[in-house]
């Protein structure tokens, strides 16, 4: 069965950061190209809080503001930020009001 063999995700040139390197076996029948698989993974991530956004960008291959506009396309949401967190800094906000 042919398959994608080797999705690599580099780092940007910008970066010392070290980056794993992972090779994936995708059914070739995939209509998914190599940067829709990155994006679903480093989206992944992201949304779950295991990677930054930058981290998460860099996975995908990609700059921090072009991962920030895609990662509505992936359903994940630009503020990566709890609801309960929000609701507890409006409670501090206000309590410290002038």
């Amino acid at each position: 069965m042919p398959i994608f063999e080797n999705i690599v995700f580099s780092p940007l040139k910008l970066t010392d950061r070290k980056m794993r390197t992972i090779n994936l076996r995708i059914p070739e029948m995939s209509e998914l190209d190599n940067l829709q698989l990155q994006m679903i993974l480093a989206s992944s991530l992201y949304e779950q809080g295991k990677l930054s956004l930058g981290q998460a960008a860099e996975v995908a291959n990609l700059s921090k503001r072009t991962f920030a506009e895609l990662l509505g396309s992936y359903g994940v949401s630009l503020f990566n930020y709890p609801a309960t967190d929000l609701v507890q800094d409006v409670t501090n906000a206000t309590s410290y009001a002038i």
